[in-house]
């Protein structure tokens, strides 16, 4: 009987362990994620971590030159200096890295962010 119970609390035990990782992968902590260091325009955002920091282009977004002032107004409103991103790459286009870039506390992404405000057109390369 004692060992019925004994295996019952080392089965109870593994299924708490199995519990915390699978939330912690549904639920990643933020510890992970970037911070939004400087948009310069739609073209030139710069987003870094404690050792490193990279430029950004956003992936699948086509901003008019009339417009580009305006859409990178709406990203600076949206995404103050400081704000922690979680960025998705897609590639690169010479020095910059391709990608979307993704608020973490709101999963607000950018170009569907610009395109909500109508200032930019999808223009993706798949």
């Amino acid at each position: 009987m004692l060992n019925k119970i004994k295996n019952f609390h080392g089965i109870k035990n593994f299924i708490q362990i199995i519990l915390v990782f699978v939330f912690l992968i549904i639920f990643p902590i933020n510890a992970n994620s970037a911070e939004l260091l400087q948009i310069n325009d739609v073209n030139t955002i710069l987003v870094g971590d404690q050792n490193r920091s990279i430029y950004i282009s956003l992936y699948c977004i086509d901003i008019n030159e009339k417009d580009k002032v305006e859409a990178t107004e709406i990203l600076r409103r949206n995404f103050p200096r400081g704000t922690k991103v979680k960025i998705k790459p897609y590639g690169s286009n010479g020095q910059r890295l391709l990608a979307k870039v993704f608020r973490v506390d709101e999963e607000t992404e950018m170009t569907e962010l610009l395109e909500t405000y109508n200032s930019s057109e999808k223009n993706c390369i798949n």
